[in-house]
């Protein structure tokens, strides 16, 4: 592991040295570190290949998962939401679910190995977005703030709501192929939902609290809120693991509610969970180089055209036509829910699912299809979304930006290694 830990640092060391120039030519961290993972941690002839069943790399993937949920959730300012709830409340509520149901349907139409579990797991697992991949879009003020807000707020909830039923998913595929000591589908993921809702409310309350009073009481070091808010985004993870709860969602409410909770007059949020986000972005790094070193080979290796028209049709129909459901009535026009339909980019969160159903499935035989199509949907997205980024908000400012109502006061966007 030491071998690819120097040369994975080596890799970051230069994209951060070249990140400015590289980004004026689209060329983002993903893209970088995909591509370095492809060429130097590839099993077949890679320098330092990268096993991806190793328990290292299982960690990493968990733990990143778990720092950017909640990460994402702790940011969700409410107030702002409460204002201008409309758009992102039609895209993760009824948006969300109809890309999950029209993925599902599809991956069981196109692909006849897959069992309806795997189908389930392959269109939840590309239902969330990856703000990162186009965050060219998201922090250009020329693009009005609703718009790039609803997309802000899209991504950062859509990973942590699709969750559960990517756990789901795998675990009725684990029963349905046999796996030992896996639970019965259906009930022991509600279990495990149960727990990690509570230790994440109960944990993420009690920390941001605590946090806040020693505060106005001068009892906290500089820099000791940041390390409160990574020590309550890993603990969450952590002692869900140990409860026998859904690690990721408590990590995920954990944020939600520390978020929540935390008082304004006390610091901002941003600030405090700054931590564990900018933890969870150099880790994101690493998962980027996995998915090169060991998804993309796989996925070149089986690809079909089924593979590929899903692909299409996931980043197309399948996100887009949910979208438009999902917003009509709200009077946006139909270049706005066109642009809004389209930069929902595949990421971070669609490759962690497929590393982790690698770990809890294990049988490439059944399982391959479904990683291999996960893959390659997501390769096609960082592709596509970051060939498109630059023109398509061009077009798309000269009608709508520059004078748009609140045009100039959107939100940061979270850069998972963009």
């Amino acid at each position: 592991m030491e071998p690819v830990l120097a040369v994975l640092s080596l890799v970051v060391l230069g994209w951060a040295v070249l990140s400015r120039r590289l980004a004026g030519w689209n060329i983002t961290g993903p893209v970088v570190l995909s591509a370095a993972g492809f060429l130097l941690g590839n099993q077949a002839w890679g320098p330092v290949p990268v096993d991806v069943d190793a328990p290292s790399v299982h960690l990493l993937v968990e733990l990143t998962l778990a720092l950017l949920l909640f990460s994402d959730a702790s940011r969700v300012n409410l107030p702002t939401l409460r204002r201008d709830v409309g758009i992102p409340a039609r895209l993760l509520g009824i948006g969300l679910p109809a890309s999950v149901l029209l993925g599902t349907l599809a991956a069981a139409l196109l692909f006849n190995d897959l069992t309806w579990a795997l189908a389930l797991f392959v269109g939840a697992a590309l239902a969330p977005t990856d703000a990162a991949l186009s965050t060219q879009v998201i922090e250009d003020e020329r693009v009005p703030a609703r718009v790039r807000r609803a997309l802000n707020i899209e991504s950062g909830l859509n990973d942590g709501i699709v969750t559960p039923i990517v756990v789901f998913a795998l675990a009725l595929a684990a029963t349905q192929l046999g796996h030992s000591g896996e639970d019965s589908g259906g009930v022991g993921a509600g279990l495990e939902l149960v727990i990690g809702i509570a230790i994440g409310v109960v944990l993420g309350f009690v920390s941001a609290k605590l946090l806040a009073g020693a505060s106005r009481r001068g009892w906290v070091i500089h820099g000791g809120r940041r390390l409160g808010a990574l020590a309550t985004a890993v603990g969450s993870f952590a002692l869900a693991e140990v409860l026998g709860g859904n690690a990721f969602i408590a990590a995920f409410v954990a944020g939600m509610a520390f978020g929540a909770a935390f008082p304004p007059d006390v610091a901002a949020v941003d600030e405090v969970v700054e931590l564990p986000e900018l933890l969870g972005e150099v880790l994101a790094l690493g998962v980027w180089f996995l998915f090169g070193a060991a998804l993309v080979p796989f996925a070149l290796e089986h690809v079909s055209l089924a593979t590929l028209a899903y692909a299409v049709l996931s980043l197309t129909i399948i996100r887009m036509l949910p979208v438009a459901v999902g917003l009509a009535g709200t009077g946006l026009d139909t270049q706005t829910v066109g642009f809004i339909g389209w930069f929902g980019p595949r990421g971070l969160a669609s490759v962690v699912f497929a590393i982790l159903a690698i770990e809890q499935l294990g049988e490439f035989e059944t399982v391959g299809p479904a990683i291999s199509v996960v893959a390659v949907t997501v390769l096609l997205s960082v592709l596509a979304h970051g060939v498109s980024a630059g023109p398509l908000v061009r077009r798309y400012a000269r009608s709508h930006g520059d004078g748009a109502p609140g045009g100039h006061s959107g939100p940061r966007a979270r850069r998972r290694g963009a």
